[in-house]
């Protein structure tokens, strides 16, 4: 959920995104200002009333525009003390309290000792470790490459040496041409079309109608926070021959903070340590212990003794936490391009992937919110729940050997009242809903994706070509082949040798799903064993629900058993990913999060999909129980149904399973920088804290994961399919989900603002392999659902009794009325008997009439004792079993076409969008060639005034 507000000051667009909104409206065309240059002193205001004098036809709507923008200012414009305007001059605040630029600078520690040189970018060693020579070596070539050097020691520890590297303009301009990185070079305007009188009456209405409205609150305000305008220019690939075109406040903000610490670590990485060919890079000395850390510094501290509505912000880290990691602004739009600015595209549209998912979530969770108050308001009037909570004197066989007693149907009232609630006439419409919500979800997210990568400069952007590992480099430096893309000799992996990896690593992980199915299988025999020692249990409470007990238990046990398996999969995962000897960084990140993702999601759901397809269904019946191993009787569903097993699974692991994900992304973060303070405090005393300068402070702090974003966009992944795959057995699961995502989001900011290292910034395109995932998770959300209604639920059983052998059977009527009888026709009757030795229970029954009982009854569709064919299946149960079969099959076919006709029919492109490309590309042609024209003239003069003959040209 991201920030979205514009309008025009002194001639300006500002643009901020709404996350979670509509598409851009209308189709807003591109204008240039004139004149060029990043100064004018033409009155813009003027020039709009104007043109809406001369043309009434023209709306220029600024408070509806939805976009992401690209900065065309410097990046320090956006801070400043007080309400200042962001247009206001730098000059202005050189001086605070007669303190001069550079003299504040040298206490901030974000400079050199001389106040004007600011840090890009900070390694760290220490003076013990032995790499010295490859570390002499690779500083002397940073200075060759022009980088200019500080190094300072440590305030806590003299061992520790930290390398201030700073990167003079000559430096930052070579490099960002060789990296094509966008810069601005002209501001743009939005216009919209000529529309209808009608539609401009209808406009006014609504404009006159939002008047009575509140402002809109989720919005950032932008008065008090003055610092979020920002503005939108038409950007192009750095070029020094070209300089004069592009829109230059100063040269020290020119580049802002994340590019000029991209652009160091660039040069780094292609920088020589020792003679040799693949002795190059900071990643092979950060790998050797050469250096002990590598990270760009935060922009001084997140806290202000001042109020950031009346003095401003201090950096643009207090304003990301003032507007964004706060807890106060909870509710607030996501300020995507201050996050982008910051921390770089591929953590921008991770935040704008999970607000995207967060803002969808909300009509599914008031969808399943609804569908679970429909059972509640419906409880009293169902039929079933009243039968099960009267049969008085229906009494049920028992459900475990010996020990379980016998017990009457209405003992299950409660438990029948709960599965009303999951389990009512609303359950398929909101399965049906579900499936095609997560269609949606994805197809919107994509033309999302798009408006996003257009306004962060991302369409025509494509990735380097990446560096070989050192692993793989190491590994087959000896074969050698010609790069298709580089023309230079790369080392190669032979075709069968890489089959034979692939192979290995595939029973790698074929075990790994084994052991999961071997935790499942013991959780299957503690349930079985446990029922039999609660139902013995000395308190009554837990005799009487014995198998509530079982399964709660079962279900703590499973989710301990899941957060180990979690650790050893890890390492597991990682070593097959070794073992393959992927080629690039980005080939081994997709392998090792596709072998993490089916490792834990197997994990974690195995014991799911265990209760919600196969509990209670093969056990035989009584006096004919399967067992396991010939010893353990395999456990029975409740009388109510298997529903309320699957139930709790799933609400115990979700709430769990959230609850520790947000504990060890913040708490443990926040406990080990508690422990490195105080640390400091017992060594050095209270009073040296505050004189630490930043770079000590940042690397007191934590690194990011080794694995980026990816534990994060693991844990969103996995709840999406907790969400959607078992969704018709738990309508609260995207409810649940909301509220995590709501806290996840600001945990997140928290995190990464004030309890993390400053990540270098990098560019993405879209979420990378995560995007398949999710589709995949998308199409076994509906083949699970369909499975779960018509199997788990008893919705379809109902429908057979209603239209075949209910009162209203013929008849056409599904009512309540027509659901008499259904729960004595849903049982089955034993004689007790009929009992085998070990079966036997230990009570006969008396305690209900006085004497033994004959019969009793249990859950199946079975012929009774004294018919011809004792104990086999009925009519009924065929009926049942060929409807539910029907219904997977018409369920599937009919979401996944009204999957496809989604996916068919949305666009991947906003129509506004592409119309803002072409007209883009148009104005930059026109650009193009004005400025080649001018060219032209000036030579054309030039020769004119030395007098030198030319020939009639054009022009």
């Amino acid at each position: 959920m991201e920030a979205s507000s514009s309008g025009i000051t002194n001639g300006k667009t500002k643009v901020f995104h709404a996350e979670g909104g509509v598409d851009l409206q209308g189709c807003q065309l591109d204008m240039q200002i004139l004149p060029d240059g990043p100064k004018s002193d033409v009155d813009f205001s003027e020039i709009l009333n104007a043109i809406q004098e001369m043309a009434k036809d023209v709306n220029i709507l600024f408070d509806e525009l939805e976009a992401v923008n690209s900065p065309c200012k410097d990046d320090d414009s956006l801070l400043h003390p007080g309400n200042l305007t962001s247009t206001s001059d730098d000059a202005s605040r050189l001086e605070t309290g007669g303190e001069t630029v550079p003299e504040r600078n040298k206490s901030n520690g974000l400079y050199f000792r001389d106040g004007k040189c600011r840090i890009d970018y900070i390694l760290v060693y220490r003076k013990s470790n032995p790499q010295t020579e490859k570390r002499e070596v690779f500083e002397r070539n940073i200075r060759a490459e022009g980088l200019q050097m500080e190094k300072e020691s440590s305030l806590i520890n003299s061992d520790i040496i930290f390398v201030k590297l700073h990167a003079p303009w000559e430096v930052l301009g070579r490099y960002a041409e060789q990296m094509n990185v966008r810069m601005p070079f002209r501001r743009k305007i939005y216009y919209l079309p000529r529309r209808y009188k009608f539609m401009s009456r209808i406009d006014k209405q609504i404009s006159r109608f939002r008047r009575w409205l509140p402002k809109k609150p989720m919005r950032l305000d932008k008065e008090t926070l003055p610092d979020l305008e920002e503005n939108d220019c038409y950007t192009a690939p750095f070029s020094q021959q070209r300089i004069h075109h592009f829109i230059i406040h100063n040269k020290d903000t020119f580049f802002n903070n994340a590019t000029r610490s991209r652009i160091v670590h660039h040069i780094l990485q292609r920088i020589k340590y020792e003679e040799g060919k693949n002795k190059i890079g900071l990643n092979r000395l950060l790998t050797n212990g050469s250096y002990e850390a590598a990270f760009p510094l935060h922009e001084g501290s997140y806290r202000s003794k001042n109020s950031i509505r009346t003095h401003g912000a201090v950096n643009h880290r207090h304003l990301l936490y003032e507007c964004w990691a706060s807890w106060g602004v909870w509710y607030k739009y996501q300020p995507l391009d201050l996050v982008r600015r910051y921390f770089g595209e591929k953590i921008g549209l991770y935040f704008a992937w999970l607000g995207w998912y967060t803002g969808m979530l909300f009509p599914a969770a008031f969808i399943g919110l609804f569908v679970f108050l429909y059972g509640v308001t419906t409880l009293d009037h169902c039929q079933v729940s009243k039968e099960v909570c009267q049969a008085t004197d229906i009494i049920m066989c028992p459900v475990c050997d010996k020990y379980c007693p016998f017990m009457r149907l209405s003992d299950s009232c409660v438990y029948a009242k709960v599965t009303h609630l999951f389990d009512n006439g609303a359950t398929v419409f909101f399965a049906v809903f579900m499936a095609v919500w997560a269609t949606v979800f994805l197809e919107f997210w994509k033309r999302r994706r798009a408006v996003i990568a257009y306004d962060w400069d991302l369409i025509d952007w494509e990735e380097e070509e990446e560096e070989i590992r050192p692993q793989f480099e190491a590994k087959y430096s000896k074969k050698e082949r010609m790069n298709p893309i580089s023309g230079k000799p790369e080392p190669y992996q032979a075709f069968a040798d890489k089959c034979s990896r692939l192979i290995v690593s595939a029973s790698g992980i074929f075990f790994m799903i084994c052991v999961v199915i071997a935790a499942v299988f013991g959780i299957v025999i503690y349930r079985v064993v446990t029922v039999s020692t609660f139902a013995a249990f000395k308190w009554a409470l837990i005799r009487n629900n014995s198998q509530v007990a079982t399964t709660g238990t079962a279900v703590c046990i499973n989710f301990c058993i899941i957060m180990l398996l979690n650790v050893l999969y890890e390492k597991v995962a990682l070593l097959l990913t070794n073992l393959e000897q992927p080629r690039t960084e980005s080939e081994w990140e997709n392998s090792f999060t596709l072998k993490m993702f089916l490792f834990q999601f197997v994990n974690l759901n195995s014991s799911t999909f265990y209760i919600a397809f196969f509990l209670g269904r093969f056990t035989g019946h009584p006096g004919a129980y399967l067992r396991l191993i010939n010893r353990w009787r395999l456990e029975e569903c409740h009388p109510s149904g298997c529903l309320i097993d699957l139930c709790m699974q799933m609400g115990i692991i979700m709430v769990l399973k959230q609850t520790w994900n947000n504990f060890m992304e913040l708490g443990y973060p926040l406990i080990q920088n508690w422990w490195t303070r105080r640390k400091v405090r017992q060594e050095h005393g209270t009073e040296r804290k505050v004189n630490f300068p930043q770079w000590e402070k940042d690397y007191n702090l934590q690194p990011m994961n080794a694995y980026g974003l990816f534990d994060e966009y693991l844990e969103m992944i996995l709840q999406f399919g907790f969400t959607t795959i078992f969704v018709a057995a738990f309508p609260l699961a995207p409810l649940l989900a909301l509220l995590n995502n709501i806290i996840e989001i600001r945990l997140d900011a928290y995190k990464f603002v004030t309890q993390w290292r400053r990540p270098l910034a990098s560019r993405a395109k879209d979420i990378g392999i995560w995007y398949g995932i999710l589709e995949g998770i998308g199409i076994l959300s509906v083949i699970t659902n369909a499975f779960v209604i018509a199997i788990t639920s008893d919705f379809i059983p109902r429908l057979v009794y209603a239209y075949k052998y209910g009162p209203c059977a013929g008849q056409g009527e599904a009512g309540q009325k027509c659901m008499v009888g259904y729960v004595n026709a849903s049982l089955s009757v034993f004689r007790i008997s009929d009992f085998e030795n070990r079966s036997e229970p230990e009570s006969d029954g008396s305690e209900f009439s006085g004497t033994p009982l004959k019969y009793c009854r249990y859950r199946d569709y079975r012929d009774p004792p004294h018919s011809l064919v004792p104990y086999g299946y009925t009519l009924q149960f065929w009926h049942v079993l060929a409807a539910r079969l029907a219904f997977i099959i018409v369920f599937e076919h009919l979401v996944f076409c009204i999957k496809h006709l989604i996916s068919y029919l949305i666009p991947d492109l906003p129509k506004d969008l592409r119309d803002r490309m072409r007209r883009e590309k148009y104005l930059i042609q026109e650009m193009m060639y004005e400025a080649e024209l001018e060219r032209l003239q000036k030579e054309r003069k030039e020769r004119k005034k030395n007098g030198k003959a030319h020939h009639n040209e054009w022009p």
